[in-house]
């Protein structure tokens, strides 16, 4: 059972996703991604066994940050450790903001990072704004969607060390399609774009 404000915040996002037009849509969010990530599954001819290698012992972690626009293109920012309220500051300022176009609607998730002021008035001085996804709604975040997509890519590329994995990263977010990010959008519930 969901709770009633929940309900009524996710209700009141149809709004959102029927009159904001898809084109101003740029939805923003983080992941992580190892240098220990392989393939999860494999083929072998039947009767054979499926054979791989995967790197043991330690491994690093990345964060990916990133934006999707209906278009399929990205502002993405790799870097170690973990996401602070500096480092997002700083992505918006220096590689989303300047991609925007009034009229933009930035959406994030509730992520304490996100609700930064200074990130907000960068934003803003562009003529776009943001808006908050309900609580607990990954399902109208096409980002999410790109995410698996490229994790998907960097099991296939086995970066097995940090300068690999960024360019690996690269690699994987060049394969984002317009195609892709229309499906993905239309698979979240956002339908109102030109076709």
């Amino acid at each position: 059972m969901e709770r009633a404000d929940i309900v009524q915040a996710r209700e009141e996002w149809r709004r959102v996703q029927d009159e904001t037009p898809c084109e101003h849509l740029v939805f923003l969010d983080e992941s992580g991604a190892k240098t220990n990530m392989t393939r999860l599954y494999g083929r072998a001819p039947l009767g054979e066994r499926c054979f791989d290698h995967a790197p043991d012992g330690r491994w690093k972690t990345v964060t990916m940050l990133s934006s999707i626009r209906l278009d399929g293109t990205t502002e993405c920012l790799v870097f170690a450790g973990a996401l602070d309220r500096r480092t997002f500051e700083a992505y918006v300022k220096e590689s989303l903001a300047p991609a925007l176009k009034e009229g933009d609607v930035v959406v994030m998730d509730n992520l304490r990072a996100h609700k930064s002021p200074t990130a907000q008035q960068a934003i803003a001085a562009r003529g776009a704004r943001v808006l908050f996804l309900p609580a607990y709604s990954p399902d109208l975040n096409p980002i999410e969607k790109m995410w698996s997509k490229v994790k998907q890519l960097l099991r296939g590329f086995k970066a097995w060390n940090t300068d690999e994995l960024f360019t690996a990263i690269g690699q994987a977010l060049d394969k984002v399609t317009a195609s892709d990010a229309k499906g993905w959008f239309a698979s979240c519930g956002y339908s109102n774009f030109q076709s």
